[in-house]
Parts: structure tokens; C-alpha cells; sequence
């Protein structure tokens, strides 16, 4: 019996509806199953890297939000700055990438429909979950995936202490300044963006239970610019943000995006990699399971190769007594801190 579509995904945020599009885009019958309305908020810095916006722009996904010409790295009255040398990157809502993302698919046929996938069965020539029978399924379920757990590609957590977890809330002010902020403090990091002429997210990056206001008294010139500005909306937050995967493959299902592993925000370069995974899961599908099984995990280890080793590193000093002089480091060689920059932003 021919299956009801090529491509199930699991999850309609950011990537999984990535995944639907470059399904339709090489000829593959796509449908998203997801629980949730459009558009779909989510804890998050809400800068695109230059590379996640020429990756959008391939798709024909174009939002609207505020052009970033680099990145500042804050500590005190030290700092280090690199614009990037080719193209901006771009502020942009979480909700207005989503709904960008959303409009497309549904352009190019893609069908949405409400719903968890809770159970998940193989045969050779299928998978079937929520009740849908596909050749493929994609879980773009996120950090938590359920998933990722059904088919036993979860890893143990961290230990508790390690982990790290993040709250972002907007403000109601217009940016003063075109570049991303991170401001360094003693346990805890501030990523500032602007996504709009009058709105400001800021996002804290820290331990288990730590207080955004708190955190941000941490960091007088943020506080400063901030004022009395008013806040829009709730805050959000996410975390544990380390997931680790045995593989990205189970038979024919693949883990894309956060489901498939994520180290930490710090970088925040996520929706580069994980539009960069949904290219590769799309394209490295084939008539052989095993073929092309190997494919997807050699092409989403490449895909993810510094994204890991810069965020490991980074986060293995944010962590040690170094983190003091990340910024001071970044300020005196500001090329090696460049070229670290540049290579997450292609």
C-alpha cells in the first residue's frame, strides 16, 4: 500500500516547516502534524546569522524584522566588536520568522494538521505515526523531543548542575544599535537584539531558577538603556538547553533542528544549523534505509561541525575561570575573534 505522503513532520516551528518546504521544493508530498496555532512563539535570541538569512532566502522566506550588522561582546566598560563582512544578519521575531515560514509552506501545498505524534511503528517500506502513514518521518519536535525518546536516540541528561536555561522578554524602545549585544556577566549572559524600529528582545542565558531582573541589575549599562521601557508580552522560557543524541537516525525516522542535539544558545547561530539540517535531511534521502541513514548522519555531522566545537569550547571557558577575560581576549585579538564570528555567520 503506497504511503499517505513522503515526508511526515513531526513539529511545525521554524524547522520542521523548513523540512516541509524543501520536501515540496524537490517533488516530495509533505505534511506537518502540530499541536500548536500559528504563529508559534518560543524562548530565544531572535538574531539570524548572514547564513540563516541567505538559507531563508533560498526558500523564498523573506521576514521582516531588523538588519544586523554584527556582533558586540560586553563586559563592564570593555568590549569587542566585528561587523560582518559580507551581508547583515537580521532581528526578526520569533513569531514573524514562523508565520513567514508558515505562508510559504502552505504556498507550495503543504497540509498542517492538529496533532501529537504519541506512537510511532516501522515496517521496511514505512513509518506511521498520528495515525499517518508516510515513507519518512522528520522529528522537529525541539529540545524535548518525544520523538527522539520513542525511538531510543536520547542520551542521558547532564548532570544538574551543569545545565543551563534561558528567559527572553521584548521591549517596547527603538534599538540603539545595529549589532547583537552579549553582555558577559558572572554567571549569567544577556543577548540583546533588535527586531523591529521599536522593539527590543533580550534574552538571559544562566543556571537552573535564575532571576531575569535580578541578572539584569547584573549589567548597569543594559539596565541603563533599558530605563523604565515597558515589557511586551509574557517572558519565555527554555531549558535544559544541552541534548545529546546516540544518532540522528532510527530506520526512517531523523531527528532535524533541536531534537537532534543542541550544545547551547551561545553562539546563537540555532536556526542557521537547524535550517542547515533540514537541507540535508531532505537531500540525502533515497530508495536504500541504510544508504541513505549513513548520508544524513555524515551530512548533519558537517553541517553541525563548528557549531558544536565553538560552542563546547566557549562554553567550557564561560564555565572555568577564564570567563573573565573572554571579553578582554576578544577586545585584544580581534581577529581571531573575527574569524570565530565570521565562521559562525556563513
Amino acid at each position: 500500500m503506497r504511503p499517505d505522503v513522503d515526508v511526515l513532520v513531526a513539529g511545525g516551528g521554524p524547522v520542521g516547516l523548513a523540512v516541509a518546504i524543501e520536501a515540496r521544493l524537490a517533488g516530495l508530498r509533505a505534511m506537518v502534524v502540530e499541536p500548536r496555532a500559528t504563529p508559534i512563539d518560543k524562548a530565544c535570541g531572535e538574531g539570524l546569522m548572514p547564513g540563516a538569512v541567505a538559507a531563508l532566502a533560498r526558500l523564498d522566506v523573506h521576514p521582516t524584522g531588523h538588519p544586523l550588522t554584527g556582533i558586540r561582546y560586553v563586559r563592564g566598560d570593555r568590549r569587542a566588536d566585528h561587523l560582518f563582512t559580507s551581508s547583515s544578519g537580521l532581528g526578526v521575531r520569533r513569531t514573524a520568522l514562523h508565520l513567514a515560514l508558515a505562508l510559504r509552506a502552505e504556498e507550495l501545498g503543504v497540509e498542517v494538521v492538529p496533532g501529537k505524534v504519541e506512537t510511532i511503528e516501522q515496517d521496511a517500506g514505512s513509518v506511521t505515526a498520528a495515525g499517518i502513514r508516510a515513507s519518512w518521518l522528520m522529528a522537529c519536535d525541539g529540545l524535548h523531543s518525544t520523538v527522539r525518546r520513542q525511538v531510543g536516540l536520547d542520551r542521558p541528561a547532564a548532570r544538574a548542575g551543569g545545565r543551563r536555561y534561558g528567559i527572553r522578554r521584548h521591549y517596547r524602545i527603538a534599538p540603539w544599535s545595529d549589532l547583537v549585544e552579549v553582555h558577559w556577566g558572572r554567571h549569567v549572559e544577556a543577548y540583546v537584539t533588535p527586531v523591529g524600529p521599536d522593539t527590543v528582545g533580550v534574552a538571559m542565558l544562566g543556571p537552573q531558577h535564575h532571576d531575569f531582573d535580578r541578572s539584569l541589575d547584573g549589567f548597569p549599562d543594559l539596565r541603563r538603556h533599558l530605563g523604565s521601557t515597558p515589557t511586551l508580552g509574557p517572558p519565555r522560557g527554555a531549558g535544559p538547553l544541552l541534548q545529546r543524541t546516540r544518532a540522528r537516525t532510527a530506520g526512517r525516522v531523523r531527528l532535524v533542528g533541536d531534537a537532534s542535539g543542541y550544545v547551547d544558545a551561545l553562539t546563537g547561530e540555532g536556526v542557521r544549523v537547524g535550517l542547515a539540517q533540514a537541507a540535508a535531511a531532505v537531500r540525502t534521502l533515497g530508495p536504500d534505509v541504510e544508504t541513505s541513514s549513513a548520508a544524513y548522519e555524515k551530512a548533519w555531522t558537517a553541517a553541525t561541525r563548528d557549531y558544536r566545537m565553538i560552542t563546547s569550547g566557549l562554553l567550557a571557558a564561560a564555565g572555568s575561570p577564564l570567563r573573565r577575560s573572554i571579553v578582554p581576549l576578544a577586545s585584544a585579538v580581534p581577529t581571531v575573534y573575527g574569524g570565530i564570528v565570521e565562521r559562525l555567520a556563513r
